[in-house]
């Protein structure tokens, strides 16, 4: 399965940026295959509007199962929802860590939006 973490950066050593549709970079985990990638969300963080939709919408089309992120409103979260990704917030540290604390199952899934629409 495919893990999407928003970070600050292009790196697992990153620290988790805390937005989810305005995030510049998400690191993805593969679990089968224990490697990470890199993917960026420029062009949807820089929207006006919907970018937690569009963001939404990057991820299923990467084949992500998983999001771990700060928070999240409930445009995104019905996207996620709609598109079988399971969410996962309130984490904070470097991505690796965070990946980590994943595996080892001390995250819980987010079964809710927990910000209102346009939080920054």
């Amino acid at each position: 399965m495919k893990i999407a973490i928003t970070a600050v950066g292009p790196s697992e050593e990153d620290e988790m940026d805390q937005r989810f549709g305005r995030t510049k970079y998400f690191m993805i985990y593969d679990t089968e295959a224990g490697e990470y990638q890199s993917l960026s969300n420029s062009s949807a963080a820089a929207e006006s509007q919907g970018a937690g939709i569009r963001t939404g919408e990057l991820l299923s089309n990467n084949g992500v199962g998983a999001l771990i992120t700060g928070h999240v409103g409930p445009k995104a979260f019905s996207t996620l929802i709609a598109a079988k990704i399971k969410v996962f917030s309130g984490g904070k540290g470097k991505v690796s860590e965070i990946v980590s604390r994943y595996l080892a199952g001390e995250l819980k899934e987010t079964k809710g939006p927990d910000v209102n629409s346009h939080w920054t």
